[in-house]
């Protein structure tokens, strides 16, 4: 049996246990510690570890980007459903201080967001829309702030889809 993302279906705690052995995440030092069963909130951490430093010591700056990769999407997905297409756009990161512990990113998708979206997307236009979130230590010191643009549509009737 292949497990896939989409085997997983709306199960939100099976999503959970999978992205934790997933090996991106298992072998970056990332656990992913919530994902309510609405997929409206999720909350993952970055410990420091040996094999999770960089050369100067502190937490390495492609694990500090990769702990938010997948959520914004896969929530906002889960959320609009199967009427729309959700992609990762671009990604960009700013290291604002040195990663020294552990560190957490949490993110929350709102009702007032996927308003917005379908609004934008009514009429089978693309929605190209940035959302930020912030890696923190547990005494709330921001280290990196990570912006994700994620590209929303309508999907298109079989008999109408573009090349």
């Amino acid at each position: 049996m292949r497990i896939t993302w989409q085997s997983l279906g709306g199960n939100a705690a099976l999503v959970r246990r999978f992205l934790n052995v997933w090996p991106p995440f298992l072998f970056s030092g990332i656990v992913v510690e919530e994902i309510s069963d609405d997929f409206r909130r999720a909350r993952v951490s970055l410990r420091k570890r040996f094999l999770t430093r960089n050369y100067v010591g502190t937490l390495f700056g492609g694990s500090l980007f990769a702990m938010t990769d997948p959520f914004w999407m896969v929530m906002v997905l889960r959320n609009l459903g199967d009427d729309y297409v959700v992609w990762d756009k671009a990604g960009e990161i700013e290291f604002v201080s040195p990663g020294r512990e552990t560190v957490y990113a949490e993110f929350e998708v709102t009702d007032e967001l996927l308003d917005h979206l379908r609004a934008e997307a009514a009429d089978g236009s693309k929605v190209l829309h940035w959302l930020e979130t912030d890696i923190r230590t547990a005494d709330g010191t921001l280290v990196a702030r990570v912006r994700k643009q994620l590209y929303v549509r309508r999907r298109r009737e079989a008999g109408k889809v573009r090349t």
